[in-house]
């Protein structure tokens, strides 16, 4: 990993690799490992931490369970970098470490949110991650379980029911002493062609900016995590990393 504070010039040619025999055993092989453990986490850990020891305490409760969570999820830098020999960089505003944050970011493909992991390793925050996702993603087998554990926030994208969702379970979390890395996409849905294009049309009809690499951005929800947690956040003002996740394109994370 390189952290700098210099931009961060794209590559624009984009690199083919067959699919020989090997990668495809090594991508097997690291899939059955991540399911598998998934699989222990959630039957033989997650129950003691997040289930006896809430009846006590449910900050002890949360450590407990953040801390068993990035046990686990360390695993994915390891096979992301070291296995696979996968580069990631980082540009942008340092960020400090162990902080109670918001991150929006943009949603350029459908893995971005395991990239955060990424640099949560860095910053020793890689258990306290929460996420603002899909309901349907909780209705996983094994993950969807692991989902409601670590309880991540899920929406079913029809504000008139999601926003109570939203505020009682935002609400639990404004215990200053909890960590928290809560994820946000504002976009809603990753990027594609066809989605901009439909993006595109509505700004043009409702005199909003159009935007040629991202989506317009929903507000209510943002609006609603800073409302009710604002006064619980660490984050003093606004940082801002970039790393590559597509040619000509990167992430970029609003902490």
């Amino acid at each position: 990993m390189e952290e700098t504070f210099k931009p961060l010039k794209s590559d624009d040619r984009l690199k083919h690799y067959p699919l020989t025999p090997f990668r495809l055993i090594r991508g097997l092989v690291c899939l059955l490992v991540y399911i598998s453990t998934a699989f222990m986490f959630v039957v033989y850990f997650a129950p003691v931490a997040a289930v006896l020891m809430r009846l006590f305490s449910i900050h002890y409760c949360r450590k407990a369970t953040s801390f068993l969570f990035a046990l686990w999820l360390a695993l994915w830098p390891f096979l992301f970098e070291k296995i696979n020999g996968t580069k990631v960089v980082f540009s942008g505003d340092l960020v400090p470490p162990k902080e109670r944050v918001l991150i929006i970011s943009n949603h350029r493909t459908e893995v971005d949110w395991m990239y955060l992991w990424n640099l949560a390793l860095r910053k020793g925050c890689l258990g306290y991650i929460k996420y603002i996702l899909k309901s349907s993603l909780m209705k996983l087998p094994v993950f969807g379980w692991g989902f409601h554990i670590l309880e991540f926030i899920s929406v079913e994208r029809k504000w008139e029911v999601d926003e109570p969702a939203m505020r009682q379970m935002l609400s639990t979390f404004k215990d200053s002493r909890d960590p928290l890395w809560l994820v946000l996409f504002p976009e809603g849905t990753d990027f594609s062609e066809q989605k901009c294009q439909r993006s595109q049309k509505f700004a043009s009809e409702v005199g909003l900016p159009v935007l040629a690499n991202v989506l317009l951005p929903k507000t209510r929800g943002f609006h609603v995590c800073l409302e009710v947690l604002q006064n619980s956040l660490d984050a003093g003002s606004l940082k801002m990393i970039f790393f590559p996740v597509l040619r000509g394109y990167h992430m970029l994370l609003i902490i």
